[in-house]
């Protein structure tokens, strides 16, 4: 594996490492009910730490192919959250989730940043540096 590579794929975990811990720390540690597609995007997350790690351990891209669909998969997930939060069209959708309505924003950082908006930050981050691998893998071989 080619130096780029490695660095990329290093970067890709860290990213996942730092939403997991980021969303761990507003539900164990500020006490914020996720809602549930906050917990279907966990459940999109949190593996990614897992598989990218033992890609990086390994020095095989290969092995995180799985990765990219669950990161292309999870992104989708927080845009839809995030429109249910910020588009008017969509507020309603968010009233039927669970307990804690889907269209509840418990941060609300600069009139636009949500816990959605950040978690579909790292998942398009993610997704596109394991594009940007996957590239920089075809030119090299």
């Amino acid at each position: 594996m080619k130096k780029r590579s490695e660095t990329l794929l290093f970067i890709t975990w860290a990213v996942s490492l730092a939403a997991t811990l980021g969303s761990l720390f507003f539900s164990e540690v500020l006490r914020y009910t996720p809602c549930e597609l906050c917990w279907y995007q966990r459940i999109f997350m949190y593996p990614l730490v897992v598989i990218y790690g033992v890609s990086l351990i390994k020095k095989n891209t290969e092995a995180a192919l799985s990765g990219l669909i669950l990161s292309g998969v999870g992104g989708c997930i927080s845009i839809y959250h995030y429109l249910i939060q910020k588009v008017p069209a969509f507020q309603q959708a968010g009233d039927a989730c669970g307990t804690v309505p889907c269209n509840a924003a418990y941060i609300n950082w600069f009139g636009f940043v949500t816990i959605p908006f950040l978690a579909g930050t790292a998942f398009i981050f993610i997704f596109i540096c394991h594009m940007m691998t996957i590239r920089e893998q075809r030119r090299n071989a």
